[in-house]
């Protein structure tokens, strides 16, 4: 089956992407871990963490630092295990309001080698 670029409905995201998704909102570090490659980095708010341990710490931290809400807005395929989902964020974070771009890159295993978080 040839991946081709463009929207996509939520639901036909593939199952890592929307159990991540589940996971980071529920805030639940162990079932978002569990989606990660071992070698897996993760970028949110210019900085990289790489590998679980330090994935796992950046989990815990955004989990408690701010309370929000988020609103899937969007989904989009950019080719064989690329895709970007954007989420609607209210909470208690400075400005209260934004619109985040979550890039994921997929790995042979179809786990989540890469994650990058920005507006």
């Amino acid at each position: 089956m040839t991946e081709h670029a463009g929207p996509v409905d939520a639901a036909d995201l593939p199952e890592v992407v929307a159990r991540y998704l589940r996971a980071h909102n529920a805030k639940d570090v162990a079932a978002a871990m569990a989606t990660l490659a071992p070698e897996a980095t993760v970028t949110d708010d210019g900085r990289t963490h790489h590998g679980p341990a330090a994935i796992r710490g950046w989990l815990q931290q955004t989990s408690t630092q701010y309370t929000y809400t988020t609103t899937l807005v969007g989904a989009e395929r950019h080719g064989p295990g690329r895709y970007t989902v954007v989420q609607h964020l209210e909470g208690d974070f400075p400005g209260g309001l934004v619109d985040l771009r979550y890039r994921f890159v997929l790995d042979e295993h179809g786990r989540i080698s890469q994650l990058v978080i920005a507006p």
